[in-house]
């Protein structure tokens, strides 16, 4: 269903309301997306879609995966964690994953944001310099 630009631009205001300090207030998102739902304006159906799509957005700006080619000990987590929370904010989800192809390093993905400091990925880089 394409969403109009009407429909995407309310979307857009009452998602702007429902958040403070880019944190979003789920007690006052759930009240719109109530409020809409009872009382049904013109392309409701797309303000919720867009919102439902902001919303996701959102949500993956605040998850962090962390590869590493070895199990992190906890010192290690914890400095990660810190570093992340002090530069991106402290309602971070973290998933730490162990991955062997990475050789060794991290490969740390924000959001949209990817920090790859692998032993891969250098090489990989090194051999595309050749």
């Amino acid at each position: 269903m394409k969403v109009s630009k009407v429909a995407q631009s309310t979307a857009r205001r009452i998602f702007r309301l429902c958040s403070k300090d880019g944190q979003v207030n789920e007690k006052h998102l759930a009240m719109a997306i109530k409020k809409l739902a009872t009382e049904k304006p013109r392309d409701y159906r797309g303000m919720l879609q867009a919102l439902r799509r902001l919303l996701r957005a959102e949500l993956a700006k605040r998850q962090v995966t962390v590869e590493s080619a070895v199990e992190l000990n906890e010192t290690t987590s914890n400095k990660v964690k810190k570093s992340l929370k002090s530069q991106y904010g402290k309602d971070l989800n973290f998933d730490f994953k162990v991955t062997p192809e990475l050789l060794g390093g991290m490969r740390i993905r924000v959001g949209n944001d990817l920090f790859d400091g692998s032993v891969k990925a250098r090489l990989e880089r090194l051999q595309d310099s050749l």
